[in-house]
């Protein structure tokens, strides 16, 4: 069951686009701003989260940057900056000195394709993958000894990237390989040792979007179900990866961007935050795994479109800018409760498990991979 979809609303400002990054822990953000008075202008912009009102710092360099340019927080307030020109991709960590931008070079990595991982959970450093056609390279690219380290060659072209401890150790990856993608689990602390993390069937593409670290709740992406749809599972469950049929909306795109945490060993219980899009543009979606209902809502004017966070007690907070408020966070208690009031029309559906699919091994959990036995470091 889903709720009906509300009027769309622009999720940009008029003088200012782009989405932002948000650090592991929800302190900082940062984004490609775009100039108010020139529009084809865009620079860096740090966004402070963890204070009782947003503020924003631009961190504009000696020249604009291109749209392109990826940008990510570390924990100790600086944005680390990707450059790239033809096949030499630099990086750089700013951060505000007086009335302007300081710059500490980190150096280059040569190579033809190469994007930012997400942010890592400790915060102190910053991975990149440059997927190539037989193989893909993971670098630290901030936070190492020297320069940009290579840690890691991982057989078959690798994209996704998600964070699965909270040592910035192990990494899944979405790898094509032999004409399928699968999700795998990378070690970096045994040199990008691979282990098979998810495999619907033989014959499908499964793709891993979320994963979260408290409850071990997987969001993911597959064609297992005759058609590509967005399912879940859990990290080392023994239950099948299910497929809702409230979160199958022909015509429209669902990308989950945040799980609720805090909700250690009750992953039905996690609030997952959904971006909907659609012809008429995009909006939220709201659900839990242990209801069979996607609530959806419109986002704020000016939403920095798929970027978001959920608090512990379920709030949802969303970043947005527009030109009377630059740097704002909407927050909106947009879960599904667990237990719906006596007259919610949607109590029927409320708490109720959606039943297994047949055709949809579980995922291999992750002490049944290779990783079994090994100490995390601290």
């Amino acid at each position: 069951m889903t709720t009906a979809p509300p009027a769309p609303v622009p999720s940009v400002g008029p003088a200012r686009t782009a989405g932002c990054t948000i650090a592991a822990d929800g302190s900082y953000a940062a984004r490609l701003a775009r100039g108010v008075d020139a529009p084809d202008s865009w620079f860096p912009e740090r966004w402070t989260l963890g204070s009782a009102e947003p503020y924003a710092v631009p961190l504009p360099g000696n020249q604009p940057e291109e749209p392109g340019t990826q940008v990510l927080p570390m924990a100790d307030g600086r944005v680390l900056i990707h450059r790239a020109v033809d096949t030499r991709h630099v990086f750089t960590l700013l951060y505000p000195t007086g009335p302007g931008t300081g710059e500490v070079p980190l150096g280059a990595v040569e190579c033809g394709e190469l994007r930012l991982l997400p942010p890592a959970p400790r915060g102190t450093r910053a991975y990149a993958i440059a997927p190539g056609e037989r193989s893909s390279s993971v670098w630290l690219v901030a936070g190492g000894s020297f320069g940009p380290e290579h840690l890691a060659e991982i057989p078959g072209r690798c994209s996704g990237g998600v964070w699965l401890d909270d040592t910035d150790r192990l990494l899944a990856l979405d790898r094509e390989f032999d004409g399928r993608v699968k999700t795998v689990a990378v070690d970096l602390a045994r040199g990008g040792e691979v282990s098979p993390l998810l495999q619907i069937s033989e014959e499908s593409d499964d793709r891993l979007l979320l994963a979260d670290r408290d409850s071990g709740l997987l969001l993911l992406r597959s064609d297992a179900p005759g058609e590509d749809r967005v399912g879940w599972g859990v990290l080392g469950g023994t239950r099948p990866v299910r497929f809702p049929e409230c979160l199958r909306l022909p015509g429209l795109a669902l990308t989950p961007f945040a799980v609720q945490p805090g909700q250690v060993l009750t992953p039905e219980a996690c609030a997952v935050a959904l971006r909907i899009d659609g012809p008429a543009g995009s909006w939220l979606g709201a659900w839990r795994p242990a209801e069979r209902v996607l609530r959806q809502l419109a986002a704020p004017p000016g939403w920095l479109t798929g970027s978001g966070w959920w608090t512990r007690a379920g709030e949802l907070c969303l970043p947005y800018a527009t030109d009377a408020a630059p740097c704002g966070v909407a927050r909106l208690d947009a879960a599904p409760s667990p237990t719906p009031p006596d007259g919610d029309p949607c109590r029927s559906q409320a708490a109720v498990p959606d039943p297994p699919k047949p055709m949809a091994a579980r995922p291999v959990p992750l002490q049944q991979a290779p990783l079994t036995g090994r100490v995390v470091d601290g």
